[in-house]
């Protein structure tokens, strides 16, 4: 069964393994847990571990497979996001699928010059109201790394820039725990408190994890606090097969969960109940021929999904995005591809739409495109209404094989309700070119500029707006305090 969003259909469900292989997976990972142990990288994290049963070599720490077991039945099997109005907006369970953009691209390709750039902050403001205006995209990411900011604390002016301009769920990124806070403090003056926004978080932290064996201070750290609070988190733990585990799929998959279960160990020890979604992409072979991290490669396609849904967990995915550098059929090919395994595999929160060159690039006018391709799949995959209405046998009847159509009240009911891009041209040679023959990279460049002329998001109050920027201004007070300090 899929579902995008609500809309549901028995027979389009697809997984990349059984529940045979995902058994298989399972308990290879118990075995690497306890036999091998994962490298925690962090004391208080140890501690909490050892607390809960698990033994300690150093900074190896095996875990039993009763603390998994217990984990497990602890661990949420939903997790909500809300928009900043506090309304339900992404409900990340089951075969629910929301998509949104990705972070930190390096570069942009400019669509007004068609060339790749250094990205700044008037990029991010640009990208984040490109993806509060798209209908079909669900949540926001900050998508650039604004290079005309303290690159100690870029997350920081992210952070600012996405509540201002957004009321979407968003999903951030930080480079190092002291953000991740400040980030938390960020949303709690826009929440009205710490209880309003744990009761309604409209935003989470991606959590970066060295691998599946090796857990690093930072991401151990933000997975404690965010779970002492009580707020979802996105713990994904990434490897690299052939490189820093097998290069078998089965193998890079077993040892990647073995860092995803201690993640979710960890955070149910802290707080029983605390939210955790798992990674739905990598968990494969890497790319051996160029050692370049690729976003869209088929042998992964599903692999990490499948162990998701076999604990019954919220997944983090990946889609709509390409390793091509320009906007060229291998673009095309390579979103709708990975947009539709998200779908088809049941991934909830699908990141990365508009990425391109491995991450190292971003690109609005992918996103827009990918914008209806998305609103396409959606379409193709929603389940189909069978009743006494849709069927209308009365009204063939009374039309009978001449009759037409075309102004009748059930048409006029009804006529609105396929699936139509705004973007893909449909139509006659000849009214393409009295349009001015535009390709759908022009197209894209248009919509963009016409988003950015037009749509304007709701502003917050402005005691918020200045209560958010202070915490910004004190973060880059500290940064300027520590560096006079060196």
């Amino acid at each position: 069964m899929i579902s995008t969003h609500d809309s549901r259909m028995e027979s389009a469900h697809y997984a990349r393994m059984g529940r045979q292989e995902c058994e298989k997976i399972h308990m290879a990972t118990l075995e690497i847990l306890e036999r091998t142990g994962v490298d925690v990288h962090d004391e208080q994290a140890r501690e909490i571990l050892i607390g809960g049963g698990a033994r300690a070599d150093g900074i190896r720490v095996r875990i039993p497979e009763f603390m998994v077991a217990r984990a497990l039945a602890q661990v949420p099997r939903r997790l909500t996001l809300y928009d900043r109005n506090k309304q339900p907006a992404i409900r990340a369970w089951g075969y629910r699928t929301y998509y949104g953009g990705g972070s930190d691209c390096l570069n942009i390709l400019d669509h007004r010059t068609g060339l790749r750039r250094k990205p700044v902050l008037q990029d991010v403001i640009d990208a984040v109201t490109v993806m509060d205006a798209l209908p079909e995209i669900d949540f926001v990411m900050s998508l650039f790394l604004p290079s005309d900011v303290d690159q100690q604390i870029y997350d920081r002016y992210q952070m600012e820039v996405m509540l201002n301009h957004t009321t979407k769920p968003i999903v951030f990124v930080s480079p190092d725990f002291e953000g991740c806070r400040a980030a938390v403090e960020m949303c709690e003056a826009v929440a009205g408190g710490e209880e309003a926004f744990r009761r309604h978080p409209f935003a989470t932290c991606y959590i970066n994890v060295t691998s599946g064996l090796t857990a690093n201070q930072e991401a151990l750290r933000k997975c404690i606090y965010l779970a002492e609070k009580g707020l979802p988190q996105l713990w994904i733990p990434l490897n690299a097969g052939g490189v820093n585990s097998p290069a078998t799929t089965a193998g890079c998959m077993a040892s990647m969960n073995a860092g995803i279960l201690t993640g979710v160990v960890l955070a149910q020890l802290v707080r029983e109940g605390s939210p955790v979604a798992v990674p739905g992409w990598n968990g494969g072979p890497y790319n051996l021929k160029t050692m370049v991290g690729n976003y869209v490669l088929a042998d992964e396609q599903g692999v990490p999904t499948a162990m998701g849904k076999y604990y019954g967990l919220p997944v983090f995915g990946l889609g709509g995005a390409t390793d091509a550098k320009v906007l060229d059929q291998q673009a095309g090919m390579e979103i709708t591809v990975s947009l539709m395994t998200a779908l088809i595999h049941g991934a909830n929160i699908v990141h990365d739409v508009g990425f391109m060159d491995a991450g190292l690039q971003g690109s609005l006018q992918l996103q827009v495109i990918a914008n209806e391709t998305i609103g396409f799949l959606r379409a193709a995959t929603r389940g189909v209404v069978v009743d006494d209405e849709t069927l209308a046998l009365d009204v063939i009847d009374e039309l009978g094989p001449t009759g037409s159509y075309l102004q009748h009240p059930h048409t006029l009911r009804h006529y609105k309700e396929p699936f139509h891009s705004r973007l893909f041209d449909k139509g006659p040679y000849s009214l393409w070119l009295k349009k001015g023959g535009m390709t759908m990279e022009q197209q894209a460049a248009t919509a963009i500029d016409e988003i950015l002329k037009k749509h304007r998001t709701e502003p917050l109050p402005e005691e918020v707006r200045r209560a958010i920027k202070a915490i910004v201004q004190r973060e880059q007070a500290w940064i300027d305090g520590s560096n006079a300090g060196r």
